[in-house]
């Protein structure tokens, strides 16, 4: 059950953060056959201190499934003109720097044929994005502080999922970083409908079964 009090579906998401074309393959290959959709981090060594694969080596993607991009970069426009298809571009909001620009990166998104959504740091305030709401429809909380695999969830920012929801009750919304099958239940009660998990799906014994208990324990929540 949601914070707003209507239980919802939830949708797991396998994030894959990877600096090779061969891990990603691996990565995408282990999950299609048990979710819909991935969520790929994509960082520059610029907005957050580590590197990860980009367009060049990312291009072309597997077929069969879909893509949510997470761009923890300085400049998302310039990346994401070369990744078309029907794909979520998640920008953080900590990189747009005024209006017009965030208007370039809508523009860039449309031009790709893809959708957007905005992405927020823990310490991120709500007031920076809602004045977007209506140009997006998915926000991605970040529960951790963004760069690096494998970190702490910070509980804290459940407050922050609980009122976005209140304030969108129809949109999306993603939480990505710590996401254990306890830490889900706690982000699908602050009121999250999507949930990014990296370690705990992909070091399983049996991915699909972990992926069907994370969201069974999300959604009983």
């Amino acid at each position: 059950m949601s914070a707003s009090g209507k239980a919802r579906e939830v949708e797991i998401l396998p994030a894959i953060l990877v600096k090779s074309r061969e891990s990603f393959l691996e990565s995408v290959e282990k999950v299609t056959p048990f979710v819909k959709q991935v969520h790929v981090d994509v960082m520059d060594d610029i907005f957050v201190p580590n590197e990860t694969i980009g367009p060049d080596e990312l291009n072309p993607l597997p077929a069969g499934i879909g893509y949510s991009f997470h761009w923890m970069v300085e400049a998302p426009e310039q990346e994401i003109v070369k990744m078309k298809g029907t794909h979520m571009h998640l920008l953080h909001i900590e990189t747009v720097k005024s209006d017009a620009h965030f208007e370039r990166m809508r523009e860039a998104i449309k031009s790709s044929g893809g959708r957007m959504g905005i992405s927020l740091s823990p310490d991120t305030q709500l007031s920076e994005v809602l004045p977007y709401a209506d140009s997006v429809s998915r926000f991605l909380v970040m529960s951790v502080v963004p760069g690096f695999y494998g970190q702490t969830y910070i509980p804290e920012v459940e407050p922050k999922i609980a009122r976005l929801r209140e304030e969108c009750p129809s949109h999306d919304i993603e939480v990505d970083g710590g996401i254990t099958f306890e830490t889900a239940k706690r982000a699908a009660h602050a009121g999250a409908n999507m949930l990014a998990s990296a370690s705990t799906l992909f070091n399983a014994s049996d991915i699909g079964e972990a992926i069907r208990e994370m969201k069974r324990a999300a959604e009983e929540a």
